[in-house]
């Protein structure tokens, strides 16, 4: 053979060699009902350790295997977080075990001041998806009893809330609070009210959260701090993290739960501001960062665990574009250091705080768009959280908080919201989507399904 058709014979092999030899390696497809699985498991691990060394307490301790409670008398956080979750996974024996101890030890008839933003996302939230779920009325009663005692927060003279009501008494103190806690009631107040046919509860919830957008800037921006009964800004720092987060996220959602033309009004305006003002283009890159309301001037680069809930408003908002961007950000936060910290300055990407108390935002806009998307880039998204969270945060025990994601230090802390919504995010974005029908739902902020059905 000569040199000539020797090489003609290299370039034809070349030419007609098989596709797949030349094309990328195919990532291995994710095995949705493996990881539902594990997260069903895992869920139960943490149960058993909760029930162990917490049982009748708000939260449990892992790392002493005590526990924590909020206040003088319990009010069971964790069982009543965590019950529409177990109903959700099919846990039944578990489920009907905390039903029962709910039932028969759960009183409100308590002379203790409590965190009016806190029991109504977790209790009133939880007490309404569990009522839906089960149809026993007495999870109704009860959620009627507590929304009755916490009516008196809203009697302040620009009708926004105080930030701790006594449930026995109606005394109500701390006259500061922020958007996120003024205007986070108005799924939960304004579901009891559809449910119990008694429209004080949602007229209450509604004011607080018209009376905050009222005060927003000419920018249409809300600030940090609010004094309720003079209704001026304490703090004119804006930005989509914690103390105003889930105000722009019922603004979106009571428009679509309730049909509230005055909601969606307000969420479009407001959206539109947050993404003139607040939205930070870093090259490709999309984050949100802080502005001063009045002059829309930045004040801060930074983003945190808590502002990674905003890829899923927007995805449910129809802005799946802008939610893809974010949530790639979101999950560049969290690849840094294999965990996400509270807070990370994005444009020194230097960590600001470096805890991890376990929070499921991140999780839960996974699972949004992948709702909305149907990319298994997002199963995979997912499958890289759900692997980190057990490998850091897992105890012999249960479920610890970190202390710092750069040493990996647990902390002594397992929260209620865990159950209610980090696992229950991790198990709907890998089971079968009959699990929950995303359609005919509305989550709380604290993750709790509400049903419309009125």
């Amino acid at each position: 053979m000569t040199a000539k058709s020797t090489a003609l014979l290299l370039v034809c092999s070349l030419l007609f060699a098989p596709t797949l030899s030349l094309a990328a390696p195919r990532e291995p497809a994710v095995d949705r009902r493996k990881l539902a699985a594990e997260v069903r498991a895992e869920f139960l691990h943490a149960w058993r350790g909760y029930e162990q060394y917490a049982w009748g307490h708000d939260d449990l301790r892992p790392l002493t295997k005590t526990y924590h409670d909020w206040y003088a008398h319990t009010f069971y956080m964790t069982p009543v977080d965590a019950l529409d979750t177990m109903l959700l996974m099919g846990l039944r024996d578990e489920a009907e075990k905390t039903k029962t101890f709910i039932i028969n030890n759960l009183s409100f008839d308590q002379d203790i001041y409590v965190q009016n933003f806190e029991i109504t996302i977790r209790h009133l939230g939880g007490l309404l998806s569990i009522y839906q779920l089960t149809g026993d009325r007495r999870f109704l009663a009860l959620a009627e009893d507590l929304g009755t005692r916490l009516l008196p927060v809203f009697d302040s003279p620009t009708g926004i809330p105080y930030r701790f009501v006594n449930l026995k008494t109606g005394k109500v103190r701390d006259p500061e609070t922020n958007p996120a806690e003024a205007g986070t009631l108005l799924i939960e107040f304004g579901t009891l009210s559809k449910l119990t046919h008694k429209p004080i509860f949602y007229d209450k919830a509604k004011r607080a959260l018209v009376e905050v957008y009222k005060r927003r800037s000419a920018l249409g921006l809300v600030g940090s701090t609010i004094n309720v009964e003079t209704g001026a800004w304490t703090d004119k720092d804006s930005h989509i993290s914690g103390g105003i987060d889930s105000y722009y996220e019922y603004l979106l959602k009571c428009w679509l739960l309730f049909d509230d033309e005055d909601c969606k009004r307000m969420w479009l305006e407001s959206r539109a501001a947050v993404n003139k003002y607040l939205a930070d283009e870093r090259g490709p890159e999309l984050w949100y960062g802080h502005a001063d309301m009045l002059t829309g001037q930045r004040t801060a680069t930074s983003y945190g665990a808590l502002d990674a809930f905003f890829p899923a408003v927007l995805a449910l908002s129809g802005d799946i574009d802008r939610a893809k961007r974010l949530q790639a950000s979101s999950f560049k936060m969290w690849t840094i250091y294999g965990i996400e910290p509270e807070q990370l300055n994005y444009r020194t990407m230097q960590i600001e705080y470096p805890g991890y108390p376990l929070r499921p935002e991140i999780v839960e806009s996974t699972y949004y768009l992948y709702h909305f998307t149907g990319d298994p880039q997002y199963l995979r998204m997912g499958e890289t959280l759900f692997n980190s969270f057990v490998k850091y945060c897992r105890t012999d025990t249960a479920y610890a908080a970190l202390r710092n994601v750069q040493t990996k230090e647990q902390a002594d802390g397992m929260q209620s919201f865990l159950f209610a919504e980090t696992f229950k995010y991790y198990y709907l974005l890998f089971a079968p989507p009959k699990t929950l029908n995303f359609k005919q739902v509305i989550f709380n902020t604290e993750a709790h399904p509400i049903k419309r059905t009125w």
